[in-house]
């Protein structure tokens, strides 16, 4: 819908600063990666890497420097004279990442999953060279990604989506720290938040876990929810990073019994990375 490929049914769509709900796609200027590859077949890799730049008639002299260049970055030298029918899936999707390069000039660009295809190696390098070019080019990268690592360290602003609904939108910190709700807190982590039921006080102050009572202090009590004059029931959000072995005789702040790795631990506590949401 942003670079024009599909019609919006209400609202409007503004590209630095300009509504283009009635802009053609090819005069938006937005280059597009795509998670299909999206090669022309009968084109060698050297030259679906070029073919961008050609368009924007950029100098012969500078279009073979520059996909020498992509063609390094993406360790693709050595099979720049062959065609896409004659490369792997991974070797195609780093071809299709050609239009990173012919991001520059341009307000917008928008990436669908371009590196699902590659292997854990290949992926992480890529990251890096991603975020390198963002910061080159200074232009919106528009990334969709089911990976919460690439969110997460590629993103300065984050749009998590459930069912085709915004769930919240915020810095990569602000949405682990503080997720909106149990899923942005599930979804983003790993190993995954901790989930307990229980029933906090009308004061914000305690919280009864099973038979036990957790006493909140810190930022947990700051951001439990409060009011009515009887118990509501919440969900506790425990990051499993914040959770610390404490001495049972001697505990230090909140503490709970808990059965760790299927051994008996006299207590864990959480620390005040913990989020409470009612369910």
């Amino acid at each position: 819908m942003i670079a024009g490929l599909e019609s919006i049914t209400s609202g409007a769509v503004s590209i630095d600063g300009h509504q283009v709900n009635q802009v053609a796609p090819k005069d938006r200027n937005i280059a597009m990666v795509f998670q299909s590859y999206a090669l022309f077949p009968h084109l060698t890799v050297a030259q679906n890497i070029a073919f961008g730049l050609k368009v924007r008639k950029v100098p012969a002299a500078d279009i073979e420097r520059r996909v020498r260049a992509t063609a390094r970055v993406l360790e693709l030298e050595s099979l720049l004279d062959r065609l896409p029918r004659a490369l792997s899936g991974g070797q195609r999707q780093r071809v299709a990442l050609r239009a990173g390069p012919g991001c520059a000039n341009r307000p917008c660009s928008c990436w669908t999953r371009p590196l699902s295809n590659l292997d854990a190696r290949l992926r992480q390098s890529m990251r890096i060279e991603l975020a390198r070019l963002h910061r080159q080019l200074g232009a919106t990268m528009i990334y969709v990604t089911h990976d919460q690592v690439e969110a997460m360290t590629l993103g300065q602003r984050i749009v998590v989506f459930d069912r085709g609904r915004i769930q919240q939108i915020d810095t990569p910190l602000r949405l682990y720290q503080q997720p909106a709700n149990r899923f942005v807190a599930g979804f983003l982590g790993s190993p995954a938040m901790n989930f307990l039921p229980g029933r906090l006080d009308p004061d914000g102050a305690s919280l009864d876990v099973g038979a036990q009572v957790l006493q909140l202090d810190g930022a947990a009590a700051a951001g439990a929810p409060r009011g009515g004059a009887t118990q509501r029931d919440v969900v506790l959000g425990v990051r499993p990073e914040h959770v610390l072995l404490a001495d049972s005789a001697a505990p230090v702040g909140p503490s709970l019994s808990a059965t760790l790795g299927g051994d008996r631990a006299d207590r864990s506590r959480a620390s005040p990375g913990v989020s409470l949401w009612p369910p």
